[in-house]
């Protein structure tokens, strides 16, 4: 995809702007942990994942911004990271993945990008999809304040407003953990 085509926001990393101890402390990934990273960009989340979740697990790389997957792959193997694999597709048309194949799906400050693209139900859908019986969904967003990075307030979501977008598709939200001066994360379980 020409550089001129890049999705909103993509090239726009924020994981050196979050608390990474905390970011890991709530999100629990463990060494075997097949995770799915949607709207994953140039990688930052990705490669730090790929790393905690070692060899035994796998981390993939979706994005629709074929400049920022060429990035993640060359990071990768730089860092010798053999568990990360990339999948170039838009994730508002569909993920490429089987279904309950996948441990976690992180959607690190994308979701309020892809709700601006549609209304969200085609990726949410595959999201939960593609999720185990025992998954979750992992959400990175910018709180709704004036203060700081991020995009415009009138597309920003608070923590009510992801809640709401994911019930409707059978996610259970837990509570919204602070991961820095920006940002915020909600992990939320399929509900059975």
């Amino acid at each position: 995809m020409p550089e001129a085509h890049k999705p909103p926001g993509a090239g726009h990393g924020t994981f050196d702007l979050i608390d990474r101890s905390r970011f890991f402390e709530k999100l629990r990934v463990e060494k075997s942990t097949a995770l799915l990273d949607i709207g994953c960009g140039r990688g930052d989340y990705t490669i730090a994942l790929a790393e905690a979740i070692s060899r035994t697990g796998q981390v993939y790389a979706l994005d629709a911004w074929e400049d920022g997957l060429a990035q993640v792959r060359e990071r990768a193997a730089r860092q010798g990271l053999s568990n990360v694999r990339t999948i170039f597709a838009d994730a508002n048309k569909g993920i490429p993945l089987p279904d309950r194949s996948i441990d976690i799906c992180l959607m690190a400050t994308v979701l309020h990008d892809l709700l601006r693209e549609s209304t969200g139900e085609t990726v949410l859908w595959e999201t939960a999809r593609v999720l185990r019986a025992d998954g979750r969904l992992a959400v990175v967003e910018f709180k709704k304040t004036e203060d700081g990075h991020g995009p415009p307030m009138r597309i920003r979501l608070s923590e009510q407003e992801t809640e709401a977008v994911l019930t409707p598709f059978g996610f259970e939200s837990g509570p919204a953990y602070d991961i820095g001066p920006y940002h915020y994360l909600i992990v939320a379980s399929r509900a059975l």
